[in-house]
């Protein structure tokens, strides 16, 4: 084996950055799609915890650090390109989604227009709320 680092065989994008999958390790279900970067993914590989960089807040982003959701990490696998992760997860919670819902795939099209088809589990109101330790 080369003394190249494992990070090193992903596939980076130009802003440092691959898609990442959530699956659930027992029902199979892909629970959330975001990012990580370097950093992120070296954490994530560390502390057995998801962490994720938040584009959109533009900086580290621990699953659950708000909601208290963490997922706990299983495998990490990489696709044959180079550019996907798949982390394979126990969702703290049951809710992987900012809206209280399982996952983040709640929405099906159905004759021309988005359904909703899966329950909010808890309020998002309720769930961020709520103080957490950090």
């Amino acid at each position: 084996m080369s003394n190249l680092s494992w990070l090193d065989a992903v596939k980076w994008d130009d802003k440092g950055l691959v898609t990442a999958i959530a699956q659930d390790k027992h029902s199979q279900r892909i629970m959330m799609v975001a990012n990580v970067n370097r950093e992120s993914l070296q954490l994530t590989a560390d502390t057995g915890i998801a962490h994720y960089w938040s584009r959109s807040r533009n900086r580290l982003w621990k699953k659950g650090e708000e909601s208290g959701h963490l997922q706990k990490v299983h495998e990490i696998r990489l696709d044959c390109d180079g550019d996907v992760v798949l982390l394979v997860i126990d969702q703290d919670g049951g809710i992987a989604c900012h809206t209280g819902r399982e996952s983040c795939f709640y929405r099906k099209l159905d004759d021309g227009d988005w359904q909703t088809v899966d329950p909010v589990l808890k309020d998002p109101a309720s769930i961020y709320a709520q103080p957490h330790g950090h």
